[in-house]
């Protein structure tokens, strides 16, 4: 019998394989259950911050206009698990054909979330996507890979 971290951390594992779904399927619906109402979501698009579940889910409306079809993968997830919070870290890569047919290989971020556990239900309550910057520069580096 598995024990209680063991299964919150298979149940936040499913959690991410749903955002993942989701995501491929341009389904927002689905997405919008797997985030807490108030959200706060430190993403690549602007502004600084996206707060709340709807404003979220405008981020992802306007990131799928670009897409005819949209890939979503998940690398190196590390979870850790502590009652009713928990926190984990990954790498993912958005990508797809894009509507005028060309095809992008989209580029790794890190992600990180923090989830809420609320009535039995893990909820992310809080991410951040980012990408390293060349400090000569100012400008994000795009094309690594983990």
């Amino acid at each position: 019998m598995p024990t209680q971290y063991e299964a919150d951390e298979a149940a936040l594992r499913q959690h991410m394989d749903k955002i993942v779904e989701g995501i491929r399927a341009k389904d927002l619906d689905a997405l919008r259950k797997l985030y807490a109402p108030d959200v706060i979501s430190f993403d690549v698009q602007p502004p600084l911050q996206h707060v709340g579940v709807e404003a979220k889910m405008k981020n992802w409306e306007e990131a799928f206009t670009f897409f005819a079809e949209v890939s979503y993968e998940v690398r190196d997830l590390r979870l850790s698990v502590d009652n009713s919070l928990a926190f984990g870290h990954c790498f993912g890569r958005l990508s797809g054909t894009l509507r005028n047919g060309a095809t992008t290989d989209g580029m790794w971020v890190r992600g990180t979330f923090c989830f809420r556990k609320t009535e039995g239900e893990w909820l992310i309550a809080h991410d951040q996507a980012s990408v390293p910057f060349d400090v000569l520069t100012g400008r994000g580096v795009a094309d690594l890979e983990p």
